[in-house]
């Protein structure tokens, strides 16, 4: 795969993880490293910067031999075919591996499910997933179950034809109906556990938001992601001063309205299908205790 640099003297590490949304910045590292980056035939450096007009060429390994296991887990399977698999994600259910969470996931979910035919390209520890939600977020999430549909999806992502609509409830209330964030994230330079909005080591984040109902001290949204950067809709909503209730880490850290998370679902996903290039628009019911914060909030308005 080939990538041309529009901008000069940008990591190159960030400029191809915005290219390949299905890989990590750690895993572009770990492919800089490998010397499986190259510039006019060369191998790039791992702190090399881009040179506008320059071409790189990435090659991917072959995926290895997956070590996490399967386990049983029911999955709330929206839409299955050969080559993807939407999935609602429950709220608690971690999407892959990592420390802390070695098994119970998703990904121990998918290979029991799909055994052997999920796709390699996102790794040993990750396969299938083209793009991940937060563990306490709810919603949809699709899985590629060849490595030709998670190539396919995953350049939907890139150019922004796979949608993503969330909903969630908000702090505070908006004068405006709609509107946009379009801001850079990146590691919170005080805290490296949270995300930010930041000009340091950042990439684009864009959000588009609607508002659903206004209910006093309180709106329930509809936001629409451009971009799907770590914490994106949490890390917006917080820096333009309406954060999500419930959010343990971007919000005002005590409870509200009976949530115990983060009041954000992945409510509707729109994409190409991989072989067909059929458009496919799937969505899904907001979870019981979205439900019962809206309920609440409509009675305190006496609706």
């Amino acid at each position: 795969m080939e990538f041309t640099a529009a901008q000069e003297g940008l990591r190159v590490d960030v400029f191809l993880a915005g290219c390949l949304p299905e890989l990590t910045r750690s895993a572009v590292q770990r492919l800089l490293a490998e010397g499986s980056v190259t510039c006019g035939g060369a191998p790039v450096r791992k702190n090399a910067r881009t040179e506008a007009g320059a071409v790189y060429a990435v090659t991917l390994p072959e995926a290895r031999p997956v070590e996490t296991a399967a386990q049983d887990i029911p999955l709330d399977i929206v839409y299955e075919d050969g080559d993807v698999l939407v999935i609602n994600k429950p709220k608690g259910l971690v999407v892959h591996p990592a420390a802390g969470h070695e098994d119970g996931t998703l990904v121990n979910a998918l290979l029991y499910h799909c055994g052997d035919s999920l796709s390699g390209v996102g790794g040993e520890r990750r396969p299938g997933i083209v793009h991940r939600i937060d563990r306490d977020t709810t919603g949809l999430l699709i899985v590629a179950k060849n490595d030709f549909a998670h190539r396919r999806l995953a350049a939907q992502l890139s150019n922004h034809t796979l949608r993503r609509t969330y909903e969630c409830i908000v702090r505070g209330g908006f004068r405006e109906d709609s509107g946009t964030v379009n801001a850079p994230i990146g590691r919170d330079p005080r805290d490296r556990k949270r995300m930010a909005v930041t000009e340091k080591n950042s990439r684009e984040a864009v959000t588009h938001w609607e508002v659903i109902a206004r209910y006093g001290q309180y709106t329930h949204l509809r936001c629409r992601l451009e971009t799907g950067r770590t914490h994106q809709i949490r890390v917006h909503m917080a820096w333009i001063r309406h954060p999500i209730a419930g959010d343990p880490v971007y919000g005002i850290g005590k409870p509200e309205l009976g949530l115990h998370s983060q009041c954000l679902h992945a409510k509707e996903l729109t994409f190409l299908h991989p072989r067909t290039g059929e458009e496919m628009t799937l969505s899904c019911p907001l979870p019981e205790e979205f439900e019962h914060a809206l309920k609440k909030l409509q009675r305190t308005m006496g609706l």
